[in-house]
């Protein structure tokens, strides 16, 4: 478990405050976790962002009526600190019987106390059902692997050493699995999740990658560092000239949580899938 999340509202009876409380918000260095995959602020081998979005947010107008939106917050990857989770829900709660005048007076409330927490500016959108709505559900890029027929018996811990490429093959390609699942290192909570992996390099053997993903179903570990060790992990086998890893997990607590993770400076898409 990260030292931090002890302290934090995680696994704990809170109370749900519903007035304006920013310091319920719960920061979480980045970079203990960084050690543990020998990663330091200044040597992170990639670009990102972590895109949360809450499917219960609501505050007062100053007649009282109350809105519901969904708000959908970008965290830069390189930011000092990510926010737990719990103490993320329970500070969007305590906006439920504030008053706002108007979507951009909260979206401003909402990027500086992000922000302040992050350690680095946070862009955020409120946005009404009928706009996320017409947005729909998105379709992953390239295949799914997860109907091969591979033979499992690790689950506890991650295995880098399943994974397998072609070395005499270098080829492009974007293959997705449904069958990532990982659980809270706090709560053993399971979180399930969608990963993608685009790259440019030695053909990964795509049964291997199945297997390698399956293997985290009973590690214990936040969303962004189970991405992060994916992305290390295939980048130390596949020496690819460009690689992407993201994940689109599944939302709990009205929030999900999905981290991109990159060689490339590139326009991160919040796609929502299905399971979403």
């Amino acid at each position: 478990m990260h030292p931090a999340a002890e302290h934090s509202p995680l696994g704990k009876s809170s109370e749900y405050i519903s007035t304006y409380t920013p310091s319920l918000l719960f920061p979480i260095p980045r970079a203990a976790k960084w050690a543990e995959l020998g990663l330091s602020a200044e040597t992170l081998p990639y670009v990102g962002v972590d895109y949360w979005n809450c499917f219960e947010l609501s505050w007062l107008l100053p007649s009282g009526k109350p809105v519901v939106a969904i708000g959908e917050f970008c965290f830069a990857a390189d930011s000092p600190n990510i926010v737990e989770s719990k103490s993320f829900k329970l500070y969007l709660n305590s906006l439920n019987q504030t008053v706002f005048v108007d979507t951009q007076s909260l979206e401003a409330t909402l990027q500086a106390d992000l922000s302040a927490a992050s350690g680095k500016p946070v862009s955020v959108r409120v946005r009404s059902l009928d706009d996320v709505q017409a947005d729909g559900v998105g379709v992953l890029p390239g295949v799914c692997i997860d109907d091969l027929d591979i033979s499992v018996s690790d689950y506890e811990q991650p295995r880098p050493e399943l994974l397998k490429c072609d070395e005499s093959q270098l080829i492009e390609e974007s293959v997705y699995s449904h069958l990532l699942k990982s659980n809270c290192p706090v709560t053993s909570q399971p979180d399930w999740g969608t990963v993608v992996v685009e790259y440019r390099g030695a053909a990964l053997d795509h049964a291997s990658l199945l297997a390698y993903l399956v293997s985290f179903r009973q590690h214990s570990d936040f969303h962004e560092q189970c991405v992060e060790r994916i992305f290390l992990d295939l980048q130390r086998l596949l020496k690819p000239e460009k690689l992407t890893v993201y994940a689109r997990y599944v939302r709990r607590g009205g929030l999900d949580i999905n981290p991109y993770r990159s060689t490339e400076t590139v326009e991160f898409q919040n796609v929502r899938l299905v399971r979403q």
